[in-house]
């Protein structure tokens, strides 16, 4: 192709970026990552934020919980986030994503330095007393299987760029951190 990922990010005026959030139902990634993309558009910066909201009731409208399908799910949206990075733009990906393979699969899709792994480190305790949509409940009930925490794994990172204890950390503090933490010119 004549125009590649150099030149599309040029004519931005940017380089292009995956930010991966990822953490356990209600630790607060999509509130953080919803935070970090206002703050990236009031700098200018060209970004696009995915979530449940966005992928699940569109491209992966197909899959369920399954280990299986939970697997199909993020290497779908790691390889959307690569598209978007080779547009020029700044992909915000917030996803539980609890397998460790996935999530560098996902990093493989993009030069070095390129993919941001961000830990939204909240412990089960306090997301299950968040719990803003009541998934806790249900699976302890057993009304939901498969329930990253519950009764299906999650793999922390194990050296992710930036970490967030959010037990310490305010959402909005995140946000300052990790916009910090990209160095970005004007």
């Amino acid at each position: 192709m004549d125009i590649d990922r150099k030149a599309r990010a040029a004519l931005k005026r940017q380089e292009p970026k995956i930010l991966w959030f990822t953490g356990l139902s209600g630790a607060g990634k999509s509130t953080v990552a919803n935070l970090v993309d206002a703050r990236l558009h009031a700098l200018g910066k060209h970004t696009y934020l995915l979530d449940g909201d966005n992928i699940r009731l569109g491209l992966n409208r197909d899959l369920g919980y399954s280990d299986t399908d939970r697997v199909e799910n993020i290497r779908r949206i790691a390889e959307v986030a690569a598209l978007m990075a080779d547009a020029g733009l700044i992909a915000l990906v917030a996803f539980i994503s609890p397998f460790r393979r996935e999530r560098t699969m996902a990093r493989g899709l993009v030069g070095p330095g390129e993919f941001v792994e961000i830990f939204i480190d909240t412990p089960i305790a306090v997301a299950e007393a968040r719990d803003p949509k009541g998934l806790y409940k249900k699976a302890r009930a057993g009304q939901l299987k498969d329930f990253t925490g519950i009764d299906s794994p999650y793999e922390p990172p194990q050296a992710p760029e930036i970490r967030i204890d959010t037990t310490l950390t305010s959402a909005e503090d995140a946000a300052e951190q990790i916009v910090g933490f990209l160095k970005l010119p004007g």
